[in-house]
């Protein structure tokens, strides 16, 4: 008599951790690159959630995408705020 039980294991794979200045970097100079205004199209996805803000050469959209909207700004604040306290 066969065991009619399935003994099926799923394996799940943790996804590498995102480097939200990396992701910027990237994102920019593929803006930059296309002739856009790397700020001013990071600010539009920053403020909308409309990733066609982002160009899709480099995969720089699909990189922007895997980062949440809050990482990438609490990373620019952050930077932000340390630039200011060298200003003292």
């Amino acid at each position: 008599m066969s065991n009619p039980i399935k003994d099926d294991t799923l394996t799940f794979i943790k996804p590498e951790p995102v480097n939200c200045k990396q992701v910027l970097k990237q994102v920019y100079d593929s803006l930059k690159e296309k002739g856009y205004n790397p700020v001013g199209q990071i600010v539009g996805y920053l403020t909308s959630d409309d990733p066609t803000y982002i160009t899709n050469s480099n995969g720089a959209r699909s990189l922007i995408t895997k980062v949440s909207r809050y990482a990438l700004m609490q990373e620019l604040v952050e930077n932000y705020i340390s630039g200011l306290e060298d200003i003292d």
